[in-house]
């Protein structure tokens, strides 16, 4: 089956088919001069001020996607807050109520698609069904005007799927950063078998794009991958946070009160994580340094590209943007993997614990 990848047409700049290192290289949209010296535009060093400036950063995510009719209507339920929030379709219809999520998922016609009579897989097993729909999130940071993402959002979808895919969007501002969920068919509407595929370069396209349009609606966004900020830690996966978060919550209750209710379960994720540190503190089996390497060669790249831009603007006579990019490079924070950090944090906890111990152990001094 053909692959088709969504290309971006606000940005116009890489592809799908982008290697790492594009995606890493600050500089690479620059352009080279006489002598092949590197030599920044407008839009470029406009780039590099939002980034060193720390301009708030947007948030473009794939968080799943329904396998099945059935798994699709529960997920349009559950943004649609079981008929509480409006549901906003392709067609520039609302839809709302009980209802609406079984009225989408039919006129989208899902049960028309091939993959939606392969047999579900044995429990354990690894679910290998072609999504239905991708379900994705746009997302501002708290304090960001609700209704300015919303608008945003109407154009990222607009743009990018109108006339090809059916889609549907809703906005949240039940927790402090307003998000909006935008659910999207996987299949071509007009061409049978083209489906839309979302790699790693599509989302950084997506990312830009939508911050572009986030500006335009006076909003001050920028879209940058993490590396390039100097962000070594990889944000979990929805169900993860929930769940530290509910974690943190219930250690944060009085102790009558948790008392009375269940502590949530520990993530399965995190305890496989923690596992392997105490293998290696405790046991001595196997190395933290897993994936470090790696993580240390993709700062060394980015810390480059980053000087690189640095000369070209002081060429160019940008000094004082340049000075500012030297100062946040040499603030990134030390590259770690989550190993590394859990334990570090243990070591922490131990020494705690042996000063604790020591003051008990030691004698009451005299009062004279």
């Amino acid at each position: 089956m053909p692959k088709q990848v969504v290309h971006v047409g606000r940005s116009g700049r890489g592809s799908a088919g982008a290697s790492r290192d594009m995606a890493l290289d600050i500089v690479s949209y620059g352009r080279r001069g006489p002598g092949g010296r590197l030599r920044l535009g407008v839009g470029e060093i406009a780039q590099v001020q939002r980034t060193v400036g720390r301009t708030p950063e947007v948030m473009v995510k794939v968080s799943g996607g329904g396998r099945d009719v059935g798994g699709v209507e529960a997920h349009l339920r559950y943004i649609g807050r079981h008929g509480k929030l409006p549901l906003e379709t392709d067609e520039g219809l609302t839809q709302q109520g009980r209802g609406a999520a079984r009225e989408i998922a039919t006129d989208w016609q899902l049960e028309l698609c091939r993959s939606q009579y392969k047999p579900k897989p044995a429990q354990g097993q690894k679910d290998t069904r072609a999504k239905l729909v991708h379900n994705i999130v746009l997302s501002m940071p708290a304090g960001t005007p609700a209704d300015k993402v919303l608008a945003a959002a109407r154009v990222f979808a607009r743009e990018n799927f109108a006339l090809q895919h059916r889609y549907a969007l809703v906005l949240h501002t039940d927790q402090p950063h307003p998000h909006v969920h935008l659910v999207v068919k996987c299949e071509h509407e007009f061409e049978p078998g083209k489906r839309l595929y979302i790699r790693k370069d599509t989302l950084r396209q997506w990312r830009e794009q939508f911050a572009a349009l986030m500006r335009e609606q006076g909003v001050a966004a920028n879209g940058t991958p993490r590396q390039v900020r100097g962000q070594v830690r990889k944000p979990y996966r929805d169900a993860i946070h929930h769940r530290l978060r509910a974690l943190r919550a219930f250690g944060e209750l009085p102790s009558d009160d948790r008392a009375k209710h269940r502590p949530p379960k520990t993530s399965t994720f995190m305890r496989a994580k923690l596992e392997r540190v105490l293998q290696v503190r405790v046991r001595g089996q196997g190395a933290l340094e897993d994936g470090q390497e790696a993580m240390q060669s993709t700062r060394r790249d980015v810390a480059a590209d980053w000087r690189a831009t640095a000369d070209a603007l002081r060429r160019q006579g940008e000094g004082d943007l340049a000075a500012q990019v030297d100062r946040f490079v040499a603030r990134m924070p030390p590259v770690r993997t989550d190993a590394r950090r859990m334990a570090d944090r243990w070591r922490e906890a131990e020494r705690r614990r042996a000063l604790g111990r020591a003051d008990a152990k030691s004698p009451e001094p005299h009062v004279r």
